[in-house]
């Protein structure tokens, strides 16, 4: 019997997470149908792929797939998505988290090198003073120490992407082993002695404001302060009054608390914050590679191999 996929992806998103090329490659296997998440006739969908824009499984939503055994959700986190009916109900749940994590991996990387020449303040400084402005507080990448606050998919490959480069890696985790390159240490150390300090943690009870006032000050001179998690990490009020007291530290937030600061805010004019509109994970065409995880982990599923990106019960809780 063929298995029925159902997809239940947001517009925006449906056709770039999940493109014309990866929807042929599952009819080879499958039949690929839409499910609409509002109410309406049950429908027999094995597995259901996810995305941006679905809706939480809740119990009224679960009642009409009675054959789903299996989630492909082709985003990042499934918080918003897995209730505990999906447990209670033994359905199985796969992320396209770790090819979400390549993308904000990636523009990590790169805020890393551009934070250690002072690129942006220097950029800003120009555009402020409309004219050149002398090169100062250019720390330089070599000897340069980094300290991640989180050290899972993404906390990891940024330090593989980096090992190539003259840095020290210091990393707080305490749910992580030992990892190749990295020294653990605990939060207030990493902060302390990190040139760059890269947020990679997920937002619970425990972590919200885990970057306090307190913690702000333990912040070197000439530290920059990069946020690609979480708004909520970070105590922004605490962050306001701690940049403006102290110039010589950086942020560069792609996420804030809310997620959209209300205009006028501080942190947008202040001369050393960069606000980026959560934009390092994947977007544009980078969103294809979340669908290709999903599809990848179909097959295995429909083969009877085991999942390579199953997220449990126990696991989501500390996850992102």
């Amino acid at each position: 019997m063929t298995s029925v996929v159902g997809i239940c992806i947001g517009r925006p998103w449906a056709r770039t997470v999940l493109t014309d090329r990866t929807r042929e490659l599952i009819r080879r296997r499958a039949e690929l149908v839409e499910f609409d998440p509002d109410p309406g006739p049950r429908r027999d969908v094995r597995v259901l792929v996810t995305g941006w824009g679905a809706p939480a499984l809740t119990g009224e939503v679960l009642d009409r797939l009675p054959s789903l055994e299996l989630v492909l959700h082709a985003a990042g986190s499934v918080r918003g998505i897995v209730t505990d009916e999906v447990w209670a109900r033994g359905v199985r749940v796969s992320t396209a988290v770790a090819a979400n994590a390549v993308s904000v991996a990636d523009f990590t990387c790169a805020q890393v090198h551009l934070s250690l020449k002072n690129t942006w303040r220097l950029a800003l400084d120009a555009r402020a003073t409309r004219a050149p402005v002398a090169r100062r507080g250019v720390r330089g990448v070599d000897g340069a120490t980094l300290g991640l606050v989180g050290l899972g998919h993404i906390g990891r490959l940024v330090a593989r992407r980096l090992a190539a480069s003259d840095l020290r890696v210091l990393a707080y985790d305490p749910f992580a082993g030992e990892h190749p390159g990295v020294e653990l240490g605990d939060l207030d150390s990493v902060i302390a002695r990190s040139d760059v300090l890269s947020l990679h943690a997920p937002h619970n009870d425990t972590t919200h404001h885990m970057i306090s006032a307190g913690r702000l000050a333990l912040m070197p001179q000439g530290g920059t302060l990069i946020n690609t998690a979480r708004g909520g990490l970070v105590d922004h009020d605490a962050l306001v009054e701690f940049l403006t007291a102290r110039d010589d530290v950086f942020a560069v937030l792609d996420v804030t608390e809310p997620e959209e600061l209300p205009s006028g805010h501080p942190l947008f004019t202040l001369p050393n914050a960069l606000i980026t509109p959560h934009i390092a994970g994947s977007l544009g065409t980078d969103e294809a590679r979340l669908g290709e995880l999903a599809a990848g982990e179909l097959f295995r599923f429909l083969d009877g191999l085991p999942l390579r990106h199953e997220v449990g019960e126990d696991s989501l809780a500390r996850s992102a």
